[in-house]
């Protein structure tokens, strides 16, 4: 008998799964791109990224589209795949980077970083992401405090609770920080919380994409601990995993995935839940393959966020968050009652 079949007949399932999310995720990205207040046509859009379009398409694509959908595309694929290990970390299938509080830790760390009279224009911007990071993890640091008990360890829905409490606290001093800026920084920071993307430029994607490659490639390479987690810290101990030191390394891995995310996507919520969750459905629990199926998810659904968002409701563009809010906060609820 071959104990390997269920198991390669997993692998292919996934193989196929993750290769139709990828040909679904080039299609949306495709559709991005020749959409827009100004439209352009597929072929417009190759002649132009080969080098051969006009000076208006160039203008168009390379100054203002092309940065705006890469940072979706890294952002939507780092919430995916934080959710994915916050759920695999915590054994909490409604953890969402959102939900716990992360999300307006990261804020928060925004927050600070534009009332010291910076910007997101330039070089500077590069610093974002380290000031939404020390914002997450100074929220996260507060939510495991409050949540653990030495007996019982960190309960599922406790985190939840406390993760709520401790998000709407630093949202109050979010608005309060926003409330002392000037009206040109305050309208941008308006934009940010309501998960604009407007404006990103090149600057953006550098700032992003070496945090999103580092913190992926190492989540995914740990694929077999966050495993081992499902089967309880004792089993987990029991066959060599180093789970304290892990746990907290994936931790800060995932924390500084969905902030650095935020940092540059805006106040995009949900995405870590949703994405998770869909891919488990998909190609199952082993993270080898949810990990990539919930980057590819979380990467269709910003950018379809977005696309929708700046085209069906034109001339007034709807912000990324707005969107996946609308469809995010229903299908939370779901889960929240299906869990009960």
């Amino acid at each position: 008998m071959n104990f390997n079949t269920p198991s390669r007949s997993r692998g292919k399932r996934s193989l196929v799964v993750s290769i139709t999310l990828l040909c679904i995720a080039i299609a949306v990205i495709v559709i991005s791109l020749n959409t827009g207040t100004i439209r352009l046509s597929p072929a417009a859009v190759l002649q132009t990224l080969l080098g051969n379009g006009s000076s208006d398409d160039q203008i168009v694509l390379f100054d203002y589209r092309l940065p705006r959908i890469l940072v979706t595309v890294l952002a939507g694929a780092g919430l995916g795949i934080a959710g994915a290990a916050l759920q695999g970390i915590t054994r909490n299938p409604l953890a969402d980077p959102g939900i716990l509080g992360l999300h307006a830790g990261a804020a928060f760390g925004l927050m600070v970083f534009v009332s010291l009279s910076f910007t997101m224009d330039g070089s500077v911007a590069l610093f974002i992401p380290l000031f939404a990071f020390a914002g997450s993890i100074a929220a996260a640091l507060i939510i495991m405090l409050l949540s653990y008990d030495r007996h019982n360890g960190v309960s599922p829905m406790k985190l939840i609770l406390v993760g709520i409490a401790v998000a709407a606290g630093f949202h109050a001093l979010t608005l309060y920080l926003s409330l002392r800026l000037d009206e040109d920084t305050y309208s941008f920071a308006a934009r940010w919380l309501a998960g604009s993307v407007w404006g990103r430029d090149w600057i953006h994607v550098q700032a992003l994409l070496p945090w999103v490659v580092l913190c992926i490639s190492y989540i995914w390479s740990r694929s077999k601990t966050l495993d081992a987690f499902n089967l309880g810290d004792a089993a987990a101990t029991s066959i060599g995993t180093p789970v304290r030191s892990q746990r907290v390394i994936l931790l800060l891995c995932a924390v500084a995935l969905s902030a650095v995310s935020v940092s540059m996507a805006g106040g995009i919520g949900f995405i870590g839940l949703a994405a998770p969750h869909l891919a488990r459905r998909l190609v199952g629990p082993m993270h080898r393959h949810l990990i990539p199926a919930a980057g590819l998810i979380g990467m269709v659904i910003l950018v379809s966020a977005d696309t929708i968002g700046r085209t069906i409701f034109q001339p007034n563009a709807i912000p990324a968050g707005v969107v996946v809010a609308a469809i995010g906060a229903p299908y939370f609820l779901y889960l929240l009652v299906r869990s009960k």
